[in-house]
Parts: structure tokens; C-alpha cells; sequence
């Protein structure tokens, strides 16, 4: 089989104001588009959107945001509610697209969700193109670096089939959702969508390293300065912090503590280049670490413990089993059907009639429809004999 994403199949590549000007002008009347991003987070410690796909039923163009500014069009066609706009696995590109023009979406079909809804055995895009059209996508750029120029006719033929078949998906998708009775629970979904915004959240910083909070001591004042310093030399750099210095070898340092370039030398996961070129300052941030007061040592943040509730714990496991046994007998993973966590909301608020879910903000109406029955059952608590 012929490569779908090769040279030969090369979408318009736009990398100026007036041809993506033309570009989105051709468009004006169409009522659905499929959009994607590219950002390059797995290179970069400065992330943007490096990449826009968009495409018609009959067009497919890559636009260069590096090169043009003129995407008002864009957001206008986002916020249109008489366009649908179609993307895999939307939360991301709307956090994207929020974060770096501030263009929200009024109106979403996800390809990804719609998968999840049908149960298709394999919800990520190269397996719904292979499944549906055929087409076997090469991998080896699923990692590639946008944020270079220029692009090659390869990479521009591979961003392109991330939205050049979405149309078409959709189509296949929603056929399917009406003819089992689901398109409303997608529609719900797709609804609740576009409210996502981008938010930079709260960054916990070396705590969020996996054996951060194993470690004791002197330990964790070493590994604050080690990650510090990784940190100053990424945003320098304009690199992934783990290309800098993987995390596994922040804790390895933090752990022995070598306090000169043989012992430094000897860790693992650390290169000899990186000992000549940085071995100076990582022990400089050893030594920094190792100079912390005990009474200024970082602890982590403990939650209130509180006691576990044996009956709220009872009603939140009968709510599974119910919750299990509905989704095999509508053939859906026990996770789509409804997610712990609004399993959690119903168990605390205990309702005592299915209308009294409404109530309830995290049940959607599909949920409280097709499941409500299932789970007021559970919530009565069996008769002790």
C-alpha cells in the first residue's frame, strides 16, 4: 500500500498573511470543519502552537502560524455555532488554541469520544483510519520536532492526515451513534466541551518527580537544587527539561549525593559529554542542597486524613458493581459509561429518587437515563439478615 502521508500527497502549505487570507475566504459557506494543532512540548521548554491543520470535505491546507498572522478568519469559523468543528481528541487543541489566540469553539464533534461511545476497539486516529479507509500511517514522526524549519514534504503530508479524513470519520461515527441510540449521549459530550480554557494549573515542581516523596532528609534540599537548576538550564536553552537531564538521574543524585566528578561520573543515566560540560555546577547544586538548614527542608503538603467511612465505602463499591454490570450489558468500558469520580459524587450525595440526580452536577442526563435506575438500586444498602 501506497503511503498516504508521503511527498506525493502533499497538502497547501500556507506560510503567508494573504494566501492563508485566500485560503480561509475559500471556505466561506461551509458548515463543517476538522481542525488539529502541533505544539512541540516533547522539544521545546517554551511550548506554542508550531502547526494548524484544517480541512473541508474537499480541502486540506497546513498553516504556518510562525510565518502568519492573519488567523481571524479561523477564530471567527471556531466560534461560528452554525460550523461544526471536528477534532481527535479535542481537550488539547482547545486548551491550545484558548491559550494562544484565545479562539473558543461553539460548536465540537470528537472523533475520539465518539469512538470511546461505540466501544471501538481502538480509539486513537491511526487505528480508526487504518480501520475505516485502510490507510497505515508511518510512526516515525508521532514524535517529530514542529518547531523546526523548514518542514519536509514528509512531516506536511503526515501533520496533514490528522484532520484530511476527519469529514469522512465523522460521517461513519454519527451513522453509528444514531443507529444505537447514542448520538444524544455524544451530543451531551460534545456540549460540555466547549467550556474547556487553558490554565496553567499549579506546578508542584520536583514533587511531581516519581520517588520525589521517598525521599528523606538532606535528600529532597539536594534534589530542590538539582531540579532548579535543570529548570534555569531548559528555559535557557529552550528545551524539554528532561533533555536537559532526565528525571530519573535527578533522583539518583539527590539519593547518593556524589560530591565530586568521579563519584558523578559513576551515576547512572549521566554521559560523560554532561560530566565535562555541567559536572561543575551539578555538584554546585549538590553542594547547595546538602548547605540547606534542617528547619528549611521542603515537606510535602499532607492532606487531612480522615477516617474512611465503612458505609460510604460500601455504597461506592455496590455503585461499581452496578455501574460494571450496566456497561457489559451495553457493551461499553466501565470507564466510559461513568468514571469513578462521578461514581464518588453520587455515593456522597446519596439521592433517594433518580430525579433527585439532577441534582447531582457531575451525572450527565445520559448517565442519569440509561444508568439512574441501576445505581438508586445500589444505593440501598442490603438488609442485614
Amino acid at each position: 500500500m501506497t503511503d498516504p502521508a508521503s511527498s506525493t500527497n502533499l497538502p497547501l502549505y500556507i506560510q503567508t498573511d494573504a494566501a492563508a487570507t485566500e485560503f480561509f475566504r475559500s471556505l466561506e459557506g461551509q458548515r463543517l470543519l476538522a481542525v488539529d494543532t502541533e505544539a512541540a512540548s516533547f522539544h521545546r521548554y517554551h511550548d506554542r502552537t508550531y502547526l494548524l491543520q484544517v480541512s473541508s470535505r474537499n480541502l486540506t491546507a497546513v498553516i504556518d502560524p510562525l510565518t502568519v498572522n492573519a488567523l481571524e478568519p479561523l477564530g471567527r469559523f471556531l466560534a461560528d455555532p452554525e460550523v461544526e468543528i471536528i477534532f481527535h481528541d479535542a481537550d488539547y487543541d482547545l486548551r491550545m488554541l484558548d491559550r494562544d489566540y484565545h479562539f473558543r469553539v461553539s460548536r465540537v464533534f470528537d472523533t475520539r469520544l465518539a469512538a470511546q461511545l461505540l466501544n471501538e476497539p481502538g480509539v486513537g486516529l491511526a487505528a480508526l483510519l487504518e480501520k475505516y479507509f485502510g490507510i497505515v500511517l508511518d510512526k516515525k514522526y508521532q514524535r517529530a520536532d514542529w518547531s523546526r524549519r523548514p518542514i519536509i514534504p514528509e512531516m506536511l503530508a503526515y501533520a496533514a492526515m490528522d484532520t484530511r479524513f476527519l469529514p469522512q470519520l465523522r460521517d461513519i461515527l454519527e451513522d453509528r451513534l444514531t443507529q444505537m441510540d447514542r448520538l444524544s449521549w455524544a451530543e451531551e459530550e460534545f456540549a460540555l466541551l466547549t467550556g474547556i480554557r487553558f490554565s496553567p494549573g499549579t506546578d508542584e515542581g520536583f514533587w511531581k518527580l516519581k520517588g520525589a516523596k521517598l525521599l528523606r532528609g538532606q535528600a529532597i534540599a539536594v534534589l530542590k537544587e538539582l531540579y532548579q537548576w535543570r529548570d534555569q538550564q531548559a528555559r535557557h536553552l529552550d528545551k524539554a527539561p528532561f533533555r536537559v537531564l532526565n528525571n530519573e538521574t535527578l533522583i539518583e543524585f539527590a539519593r547518593l549525593q556524589p560530591r565530586d566528578l568521579t563519584a558523578l561520573s559513576a551515576v547512572r543515566g549521566l554521559s560523560p559529554e554532561t560530566v565535562q560540560r555541567r559536572g561543575t555546577e551539578l555538584l554546585a547544586a549538590i553542594e547547595r542542597g546538602l548547605a540547606v538548614p534542617e528547619n528549611q527542608i521542603p515537606r510535602p503538603e499532607r492532606g487531612v486524613r480522615t477516617r474512611p467511612d465503612p458505609v460510604f465505602l460500601a455504597r461506592l463499591e455496590r455503585l461499581k458493581l452496578a455501574r460494571n454490570a450496566a456497561a457489559a450489558r451495553l457493551d461499553l468500558a466501565p470507564g466510559v459509561l461513568c468514571p469513578n469520580g462521578i461514581l464518588e459524587a453520587v455515593a456522597v450525595a446519596n439521592p433517594a429518587s433518580v430525579e433527585a440526580m439532577d441534582q447531582i452536577p457531575e451525572l450527565r442526563r445520559w448517565q442519569r437515563k440509561v444508568l439512574g435506575g441501576d445505581l438508586l438500586q445500589a444505593l440501598v444498602e442490603p438488609v442485614t439478615p
